[in-house]
């Protein structure tokens, strides 16, 4: 399968998707609409409704309320970049303005939350409580998840077991609940239901690894956002908890003070320090470690093109520049 080609096997699925999308972004209200849709419509990968689609179809699943699905997870994923921006300060996303730079944050907010309503509105449509409990409680640890980030903001104390539990939440759970809420739509048993769910899991930590690791390996034309953006705010991420623990004492100290005061004047130093530590390489390897996870989870589907697109998707998490 040829990188991306994944998108190729439900490409009429995500066609539809975009048109639920769009008919849900309408309000009486004109700003909400500019907001949402200017939003929704900056491209970006669509990973997690991708998922959704493979996942559902992979266990046989076809049709509109497997496309409603997909609508309804980009609908709250697209809810918390909106929100992610405003408590991030974020300037850029997806190589163009936020929509807290250009209409301030009190109306990022809350049309972010117009499409956190929009989003339940459509799972009362899709009438399954079994993947309303999926994803509302997806929805609570992914704020949890956020909260217990910020509140490590400039703590250079902050260990690997606690980035792991913010990312675990903040981005891996909605990985994880659209795997998950895509097998218990298709009415998979426990055993299919717990690896897709295990899968979501695996690879949503192997994406933000990546995610991590690209903020000082990238750069910011091929990323679409700022280079740096987590060091000037200051989140302790693993590439500079690793080398606080395993580089030298002068590396530690400059990554500690980096971390304390935020801002990115030692940009340079620290992705110079980084490197030389071996965090990039550690955090490059822990990405491959959860992506091969997430592929062997998938031995529990019966063989598809869907399911060749999951693995092929597996490898592109961790060998993407963006």
């Amino acid at each position: 399968m040829q990188p991306q080609a994944f998108y190729n096997v439900v490409a009429e699925d995500f066609a539809a998707v975009d048109g639920i999308i769009r008919k849900q972004l309408s309000s009486r209200v004109p700003l909400v609409e500019k907001i949402a849709d200017y939003i929704t419509s900056a491209g970006g990968k669509r990973l997690r409704p991708l998922l959704v689609l493979l996942g559902g179809k992979a266990l046989g699943l076809e049709g509109d309320r497997l496309r409603l699905l997909a609508a309804i997870i980009e609908f709250l994923h697209t809810s918390t970049l909106l929100h992610d921006d405003v408590v991030d300060m974020s300037g850029m996303r997806r190589g163009r303005s936020t929509a807290n730079a250009l209409w301030g944050n009190a109306p990022s907010v809350l049309v972010g939350d117009f499409l956190y309503a929009r989003s339940f509105e459509m799972m009362v449509e899709l009438d399954s409580m079994p993947v309303m409990r999926i994803i509302s409680q997806a929805t609570r640890v992914i704020a949890e998840g956020e909260v217990l980030q910020l509140s490590k903001v400039r703590d250079a104390s902050t260990t690997e077991a606690i980035y792991m539990d913010v990312i675990k939440a903040k981005t891996a759970m909605l990985f994880e609940a659209s795997s998950h809420s895509a097998a218990t739509l298709a009415g998979a048993g426990a055993e299919q239901r717990e690896a897709l769910r295990q899968f979501g899991d695996r690879l949503g930590v192997a994406f933000q690894l990546v995610d991590d690791l690209l903020d000082y390996r990238g750069d910011s034309e091929t990323l679409g956002k700022n280079v740096g953006d987590d060091l000037a705010e200051g989140k302790p991420t693993l590439p500079l908890i690793y080398t606080m623990r395993e580089g030298t004492a002068q590396q530690a100290e400059l990554v500690r003070r980096a971390i304390q005061k935020g801002g990115i004047e030692d940009l340079e130093s620290i992705r110079s320090a980084v490197e030389a530590a071996g965090a990039l390489d550690y955090t490059a390897a822990l990405a491959r470690e959860f992506a091969d996870q997430a592929i062997t989870c998938l031995d529990a589907l019966p063989p598809s093109p869907y399911r060749d697109a999951m693995v092929e998707l597996s490898r592109f998490a961790v060998a993407r520049t963006h």
